[in-house]
């Protein structure tokens, strides 16, 4: 029905612009020939003036005497001393023997003698001649006619006796004379000239022709077409078109999105063919919507096998890592709560009671850096880690790097420790995250040191200009990795296993980390090794110079060599164990201690008590936490030194501490050299404020 609808209004609308084009193309020719007949009569009553006047001046009884006599003051005083009222642009008298007696020109004409000798001979027989000729000044117009007496004013009476000619230049004046009486737009043009139709114009073209009726060119008058047909059949085309248009579209997608799809329904239902399915998942509406459910009746098994799959891996996964952690906790926790039992023993002896010790401080050591980096991944895969990009000197950092580390490798390892030779030196300071990169460098060279017990571990960088890049290196010599350890080495809580790390502890997150931390550089890590030979870590970030110009600041020397007693210290702190241990390293240095068990009450205390010299301020407490606390013990006393105390130990964490005008901070579990450090430079500082 829509097909034969379509063809039914398509032969409509066909009828009706070919109907629009008959009328338009007859309604045209009527015009044209209008037009036509128009322009010829103008153009004749143009003419008719001159004729009028060569017809009435050629039977003059004194012209017929001039042409005897030649007398120039005659012809001065009655034809040049008129010239102007003859509305010509030359006058010329001719004798029988076709030669020129006088003649007068207007400026337009510089031709001296134009007329043709052959055409006076016809003019002898026709008495009269209009023609048109082509002279260097242009197309020129030409009334010719013989010369009789008066009494011979049909010139059948008597024989010519000379020639008189006017002729007018056919110029811009002229023709815009022309226009404006016909109410067109005249061009003179060759008398080849191809006309060509105009849809908004009608154009018609009136041929010159000389004495021998050879056109020497041609007139164009052209006038506007009020009448246009353009935009109707324009319409109708479109129409036309859009109907053509729309009969092949309805083909196509009855075809595309009704017969296809039923033809891939049946597929599907006889053979349940997966290329059918997928091929309907693509059709519009419904059928892509069919589709999809085909797909899921037919994966629903398979999505059943990979969940189950995935299930088993997962909980393998957490089995592993839950008896790895258990695993990995319980080890330094029973060296603690063992050795902590022991040293309950009154008679054990001072020697043995240090040992003791320093097994219980490293067993906590490592019972934080488990914690750590747990605390860490998990911040990670949360992405609440963010690169801090800072301007730093990479050359000084590496050579930190190596006093720092070289000092905590184990004097029982044969190992050179070095720096990798870089004839490419840094100059200047590159941009990006120093504390990061510092942790991964650490991290490489520590994992290299626990698996070399002899030989070499080096690191360095070198410089990738055309990628624009660093490329860090950390090389060893130690018991290498298997090639099925190099494919999950990076992944989490997978170690190295062998007779050669069976001693070696960790929950295997160290690499994990270590490489998230590259990727958030914008790098990426890779590795080689060798068994029995030594591994090459290698990992690259961006090469990005900082353009920043930083004040140099004077460094402020520390000195710890005075002990300041009696100082009055607030410790805000709700854990009571957490308060007793710092209270108890605090009094060892003759200190008073006061203590606050939320936010509040420090800030109370604060207020009321003007001796406290120093606050140590929980960051996570009841009520108010340390930071609203601390603003408001800023306002109180803006000049009290207020030390952040905290469990989180992350790099950002510190960073905002200082960031919100903590004097300085420390991590728990707390380190009693750093709490000392931290004492002796406050009230250092106080003291030289106090002397100034």
């Amino acid at each position: 029905m829509i097909i034969s609808t379509s063809i039914f209004f398509f032969l409509i609308y066909i009828s009706l612009y070919l109907y629009t084009v008959q009328e338009e193309h007859h309604f045209y020719k009527t015009t044209y020939n209008q037009y036509d007949k128009e322009v010829k009569s103008l153009f004749r009553l143009n003419s008719k003036t001159a004729t009028a006047t060569i017809i009435d001046v050629t039977y003059w009884d004194e012209l017929v005497h001039f042409t005897k006599t030649k007398d120039k003051k005659w012809y001065d005083k009655y034809i040049l001393s008129v010239f102007e009222s003859y509305e010509s642009d030359y006058i010329g008298v001719y004798g029988l023997d076709q030669k020129i007696i006088n003649k007068t020109a207007s400026p337009k004409i510089k031709s001296l003698d134009f007329i043709p000798k052959e055409m006076m001979s016809v003019l002898y027989t026709s008495k009269l001649k209009r023609f048109y000729i082509k002279i260097p000044e242009g197309v020129v117009e030409v009334f010719g006619a013989t010369i009789h007496p008066s009494n011979d004013p049909k010139k059948n009476k008597t024989k010519p006796s000379g020639y008189f000619f006017m002729a007018r230049l056919l110029d811009e004046p002229f023709f815009n004379a022309l226009g404006n009486i016909s109410s067109s737009e005249i061009n003179l043009v060759s008398s080849d000239y191809a006309i060509a139709n105009e849809n908004d114009f009608v154009i018609v073209g009136l041929d010159l022709k000389d004495w021998k009726n050879e056109a020497v060119a041609k007139l164009l008058f052209k006038r506007p077409f009020n009448l246009n047909y353009t935009n109707t059949k324009e319409i109708l085309f479109i129409v036309v078109l859009v109907s053509l248009i729309n009969i092949f579209v309805y083909v196509y997608y009855t075809k595309r999105w009704i017969y296809n799809p039923l033809k891939l329904i049946k597929s599907i239902l006889e053979t349940g063919n997966m290329s059918s399915i997928n091929s309907l998942k693509r059709s519009q509406g419904e059928f892509g919507y069919i589709g999809n459910l085909f797909e899921e009746n037919s994966n629903q098994r398979k999505q059943l096998e990979i969940s189950k799959q995935k299930a088993e891996e997962s909980d393998t996964l957490k089995s592993s890592f839950l008896a790895n952690l258990s695993h990995e906790i319980r080890t330094p926790m029973n060296a603690i709560m063992g050795f902590s039992d022991l040293l309950s023993d009154t008679n054990l002896k001072e020697d043995k009671r240090l040992e003791y010790l320093k097994i219980i401080k490293n067993s906590g050591s490592s019972l934080v850096s488990i914690i750590e980096d747990l605390i860490e991944m998990s911040k990670i895969d949360a992405k609440q880690i963010v690169p801090n990009y800072k301007g730093f000197d990479l050359e000084k950092c590496i050579t930190e790097l190596y006093d720092s580390i070289k000092i905590t490798i184990p004097k029982d390892k044969e190992i050179q420790f070095y720096i990798l030779e870089n004839p490419d030196k840094i100059q200047g300071n590159i941009l990006t995250d120093e504390t990061k990169l510092k942790q991964i460098i650490v991290n490489l060279i520590t994992n290299a040191v626990k698996f070399t017990d002899r030989g070499f571990v080096a690191f360095g960088y070198s410089i990738n200009k055309e990628k624009e890049i660093l490329e860090f290196k950390i090389e060893d010599s130690g018991m290498g990795i298997s090639e099925n350890y190099l494919k999950v080495i990076f992944d989490r809580f997978r170690r190295i296993e062998g007779e050669g790390s069976i001693e070696l502890s960790g929950l295997g997150l160290g690499l994990s980390i270590t490489k998230a931390y590259v990727e958030l550089l914008g790098g990426e890590i890779k590795v080689k090794s060798t068994i029995g030979l030594g591994s090459i870590f290698s990992f690259t970030i961006p090469l990005k110079w900082d353009q920043t110009v930083k004040a140099i600041k004077p460094k402020k020397v520390k000195s710890f060599s005075q002990n300041h007693e009696n100082k009055m210290i607030l410790v805000a702190e709700d854990d009571a164990i957490n308060f007793l241990l710092l209270k108890k390293i605090i009094e060892s240095k003759n200190h008073i201690v006061l203590r606050a068990k939320n936010g509040q009450e420090a800030v109370t205390i604060c207020t009321e008590n003007p001796n406290i010299s120093l606050v140590f301020m929980d960051i996570k407490m009841p009520i108010l936490d340390g930071y609203q606390a601390f603003e408001k013990i800023k306002v109180i006393r803006p000049e009290l030194p207020v030390i952040a105390q905290t469990a989180y130990s992350s790099f950002e964490d510190k960073e905002k501490m200082m960031q919100s005008g903590f004097m300085d901070c420390i991590t728990k579990p707390l380190d009693k050299e750093k709490v000392f450090e931290l004492l002796d430079a406050v009230f250092m500082e106080l003291n030289k404020t106090q002397d100034a």
